[in-house]
């Protein structure tokens, strides 16, 4: 391995019903109607998810979805009778879209943003958490512990919806968020940076008492049900593990991500 990315310690360091695929949000992140999702696309408002009917062979339909693609939205086709169910107007025209409730920002924001600080740079990547609860929590668990910005993937993810930024209770505010087409990228470029990446697994050979997570470090928390996905895995530099002494073999995402962090702030504290 590169010395450059030597580890610096010498310790082991190894409201409505909710329609398929989409997130329940309150409606204020809703926006219905061709001509609402229109303006929201030339306003520049960020869409997390947007749902056009499917078979629809109308060419403006087409057309805004093809625009909110472009705009960095997923595009999900769904059956018309999902979209009523979805909708709170009863007029969706179609078209069905999620806003977020903040500004996506980029993996050079979150290293300027460590930078800015004169801190090692603590990052969390959230392998396709999709429950938007537990990314409201690790947001709000990772402010509090100093993190200088959380990365996501665009799809099988839960977005900044409104979800989010009240169970985060406001840290969704003050932490950036950065929303990236694929991870496997993202942590090309973290270790472009000389961050390392710590993946957390149950089966992992180093234990997070006997690790350093004292340099630049990016903390990855797998999905709810699988873990981190292989692609994702087999990037990480190193797969670390919370002991466990009870019945069950596992956290959950959220509590996963806190008893991480809070050793790693631990550990940059010298306490």
């Amino acid at each position: 391995m590169d010395d450059r990315r030597k580890p610096a310690r010498d310790r082991v360091n190894p409201g409505r019903r909710p329609a398929p695929d989409a997130v329940t949000e309150p409606d204020e992140s809703l926006i219905e109607g061709r001509n609402a999702v229109t303006e929201a696309l030339r306003a520049g408002r960020t869409l997390n998810k947007v749902f056009v009917a499917s078979g629809d062979t109308d060419a403006g339909l087409r057309r805004l979805a093809a625009e909110a693609r472009s705009a960095g939205a997923v595009v999900v086709e769904t059956d018309r009778r999902k979209l009523d169910r979805m909708s709170a107007t009863g007029a969706h025209q179609g078209i069905i879209a999620y806003a977020a409730v903040k500004e996506y920002c980029t993996v050079q924001d979150i290293l300027n943003n460590a930078r800015s600080r004169g801190e090692a740079p603590l990052i969390v990547i959230c392998d396709e958490v999709s429950d938007g609860h537990n990314l409201g929590a690790v947001i709000r668990t990772g402010e509090c512990a100093g993190v200088h910005g959380v990365i996501i993937p665009k799809r099988r993810s839960a977005a900044l919806s409104a979800v989010v930024a009240k169970t985060s209770a406001g840290a969704v505010e003050y932490m950036p968020v950065a929303r990236v087409t694929n991870l496997a990228a993202a942590i090309r470029e973290l270790k472009d940076a000389g961050v390392w990446i710590y993946g957390t697994a149950a089966d992992a050979e180093s234990a997070l008492w006997e690790t350093d997570l004292t340099g630049p470090a990016a903390i990855v928390i797998g999905s709810e049900g699988d873990g981190m996905g292989r692609l994702v895995a087999d990037s990480c530099d190193f797969r670390i593990s919370i002991p466990m002494r009870g019945r069950i073999s596992s956290l959950n995402a959220s509590a996963s991500a806190a008893v991480v962090l809070y050793e790693a702030m631990r550990q940059r504290s010298g306490k």
